[in-house]
C-alpha cells in the first residue's frame, strides 16, 4: 500500500474536503509571503467532536528537487469535547491556519488534510519566484 492510493483530491470548490492553498503565483526570491491553508472554503467542513479535521500539513517541492521539504504542521485539538458530552464544550476548532515564507526557487506547494472520517486529501499549487 502507498499513500497515493490513499489519498483523496478534488476541487476545493466542490469538495469540502480538499484542503485550500492560498498563496501568489508569483513572489519575489527571498521576500516574505504568507500561505493560507484552510479546508471548507467554498463548502463548510462540520467541527464537531464526531466529525473534523483533525490536522494540514503544508510542504514544499522545489522544481530542480526530487525531495520535498516540510514546512508546517498544524493540528486542530478542539472540538467541541466537555465533560458534559460531545458537541457541548466552550470551544471548536477551524480548521485554517496561515504560514509565512521566504523562497529561492519555484516550485510546488502541497497540501495534505486529515478528516478523522473521510481519511486523507491533497491538493497542490505552483508557485514561481522572480529575481
Amino acid at each position: 500500500m502507498k499513500f497515493s492510493e490513499v489519498m483523496q483530491t478534488a476541487d476545493w470548490k466542490a469538495e469540502k474536503h480538499a484542503p485550500v492553498i492560498e498563496a501568489p503565483e508569483q513572489v519575489k526570491a527571498g521576500e516574505v509571503f504568507h500561505v493560507g491553508i484552510c479546508v471548507g472554503k467554498e463548502i463548510a467542513h462540520p467541527h464537531t467532536t464526531e466529525h473534523h479535521i483533525r490536522w494540514i500539513r503544508l510542504y514544499f517541492k522545489p522544481d530542480n528537487s526530487k525531495f520535498v521539504y516540510d514546512v508546517a504542521n498544524v493540528e486542530f485539538n478542539a472540538h467541541g469535547e466537555a465533560v458534559d458530552g460531545p458537541n457541548k464544550g466552550p470551544v471548536f476548532s477551524e480548521a485554517s491556519a496561515q504560514a509565512a515564507l521566504k523562497l529561492t526557487t519555484s516550485g510546488t506547494l502541497l497540501a495534505a488534510s486529515y478528516c478523522n472520517i473521510h481519511g486523507l486529501w491533497e491538493s497542490s499549487k505552483t508557485i514561481t519566484v522572480v529575481e
